[in-house]
């Protein structure tokens, strides 16, 4: 589920900078959908790991993934939360808004950026856990790596550059 909850995070960040042709009301709206469907998503997925978990008897929240990984869905519970109420409804006014634009920004990278670190982590204690070596397996997970790293820096420069 965390790589679903990446790129549909990831696409709500580019599209609100990118999307060609819509209004700004319009961009406004995708973007908050997106990033609830992210959220409902990301959800999802720690729920399913717990049950897992729970059906396996296996301790919870012991590795810096897992501790990674709730404070990014935690985080970005509550970044979506604030910014639905600041910038949708009942929506602050136009200067409160324009001062809390920026940390909502920074806030809202930080937070994609833990999500990445969050799925890497995951990746390398899989590798670890497998006891994967030299393998189309462990091909497998390092690609993988390489592209969700890639799609973060993609995503990242999208938002810094005009």
């Amino acid at each position: 589920m965390i790589i679903g909850f990446i790129l549909i995070e990831g696409e709500a960040i580019m599209a609100y900078k990118t999307a060609p042709g819509m209004s700004r009301k319009v961009q406004k709206l995708f973007h908050l959908i997106m990033h609830l469907v992210a959220l409902l998503a990301g959800i999802v997925g720690i729920y399913a790991v717990f049950k897992f978990h729970h059906e396996l008897e296996i301790p919870d929240m012991y590795t810096l993934h897992s501790w990674l990984g709730m404070s990014t869905i935690s985080l970005f519970g509550l970044q979506w939360f604030l910014a639905f109420f600041s910038f949708w409804w009942p929506r602050a006014r136009k200067p409160t808004r324009a001062r809390l634009a920026p940390w909502h920004i920074s806030f809202g990278m930080i937070i994609f950026l833990m999500a990445i670190l969050t799925a890497e982590t995951g990746l390398v204690e899989k590798f670890i856990f497998l006891g994967l070596r030299r393998s189309q397996e462990a091909l497998l997970v390092n690609f993988t790596g390489l592209l969700i790293l890639l799609f973060g820096i993609s995503v990242g420069l999208t938002v810094l550059l005009p």
